[in-house]
């Protein structure tokens, strides 16, 4: 989830550099993407590695959808075919390792992009991002609290 909040992250970055941005008034604090203090030229070869992979990651993108639907589509079918829904599983959870792959190394390529201190407020961002995502979560889906006299 943490990936996936990084490459919409990214992804605004390309937005509002096509577009320009206005700061809504109502917006609360400082604008994520402007905290990481891109320059043009970052901004313009992140813009490059997303465009790099487009269509790659527009058909994993698919398979995964497409995936998801056969197995959907295994699962309501009558008779209840075991074989078939474990095919379609298996099928599910490859394409959706081959989008984790594809982020990752997406992630990875933007990191090679970013100064330490960008790296510094990136993981900072990131980690408001999951206790944000933490606490829109239904508190019995929250990940247990360790205890702080555990070593």
């Amino acid at each position: 989830m943490r990936l996936r909040t990084l490459i919409l992250l990214l992804a605004a970055v390309l937005v509002l550099t096509e577009t320009g941005y206005a700061q809504d008034a109502s917006a609360p604090g400082p604008d994520p993407i402007e905290q990481l203090r891109l320059t043009p030229e970052q901004r313009q070869r992140i813009r490059m590695i997303f465009e790099e992979n487009k269509t790659e990651r527009q058909q994993i993108n698919r398979r995964f959808r497409e995936a998801n639907v056969a197995l959907d589509q295994a699962l309501d079918a009558e008779p209840t075919d075991q074989n078939l829904i474990e095919q379609r599983l298996n099928e599910l959870a490859a394409a959706q390792m081959a989008q984790m792959r594809m982020r990752i190394q997406t992630e990875l390529k933007i990191r090679r992009e970013l100064r330490p201190e960008q790296l510094a407020t990136l993981r900072q961002l990131r980690l408001q991002a999951r206790d944000f995502m933490g606490a829109q979560r239904p508190r019995n889906q929250r990940p247990a609290r360790r205890n702080a006299l555990r070593p």
